[in-house]
């Protein structure tokens, strides 16, 4: 029997944790009995690859800034100064004010950006996990990051944040319909950002998936599917190469706009 496409994105807990009404389990872990191997019983995924690469990234800066790093960088120096000077720039880019205030939430897009980049690239290993292709993972990532943005909004204005909802120069009798379509939007900042980077994600592996399936049914067949195996296949390669530069972007483009939402709550833009 052929595998579902999303049968790669299913969650088994470990480890179950139940607190109250709460749900809490470790999830390390994927079960696949279509397809499980000596080696591969199991996959890892979900609470295990987030561990897995934030330790990954300590680990990584760790060994970099080792004894103060390299006077002539290593590949893997240059790959962490590559990341740590491209932050500021967006950060300097996106967020207007004072030098010191860009300073402040430096660590927090930092942290954000490198932590949705590693795990868009550890998910495009083979037998490894993309977390962020679950919504309830990129949408806790992304209420958690709005709430923020907005408590700094009213720690920077106080009620005075309220008129970012309600643009200069509107006539008094359209001022309710635009407050209530201005709350309305502003609310919905939050899920678009989860929606966009699960949907993104889990559509380019599913569709990786569909074809590398298609194309180990035609070599599997024979004959002259043995050789027409290879249009697939040459496709899944480009697709591979498309993933990369999308898992590339899409933490690209989660970052961004955070950067713009945050800079909107500063200077009520």
């Amino acid at each position: 029997m052929a595998c579902s496409p999303l049968e790669q994105f299913a969650i088994i807990p470990l480890i179950p944790i139940h607190i109250g009404n709460l749900y809490l389990s470790f999830t390390p872990k994927v079960y696949m009995e279509q397809k499980k191997t000596f080696f591969f019983p199991y996959q890892p995924n979900s609470s295990l690859f987030m561990l897995l690469t934030i330790s990954l990234v300590l680990l990584l800066v760790s060994f970099v800034t080792l004894n103060g790093g390299h006077p002539v960088p290593n590949a893997w120096q240059s790959f962490v100064e590559i990341i740590y000077d491209f932050v500021p720039n967006l950060v300097n880019e996106q967020i207007s004010g004072a030098s010191s205030m860009k300073q402040r939430f430096f660590p927090f897009i930092f942290v954000t950006f490198t932590f949705l980049l590693f795990c868009n690239l550890i998910g495009m290993i083979p037998y490894s996990f993309t977390v962020t292709s679950h919504f309830i993972i990129t949408l806790g990532l992304s209420l958690s990051l709005f709430i923020g943005i907005t408590i700094v909004g009213f720690q920077t204005h106080g009620l005075h944040f309220f008129s970012l909802l309600l643009p200069q120069g509107v006539p008094l009798p359209l001022a309710p319909f635009l407050v209530l379509l201005e709350l309305i939007s502003y609310r919905f900042r939050a899920l678009s950002l989860g929606i966009r980077l699960f949907a993104n994600m889990m559509a380019g592996h599913s569709l990786v998936k569909i074809l590398s399936g298609f194309a180990w049914t035609m070599l599997s067949m024979g004959g002259i599917m043995y050789l027409a195996h290879l249009a697939p296949f040459l496709i899944v390669f480009a697709l591979t190469g498309l993933e990369l530069g999308v898992a590339i972007l899409q933490a690209y483009v989660f970052t961004i706009l955070i950067c713009i939402y945050l800079n909107d709550a500063i200077n009520l833009h």
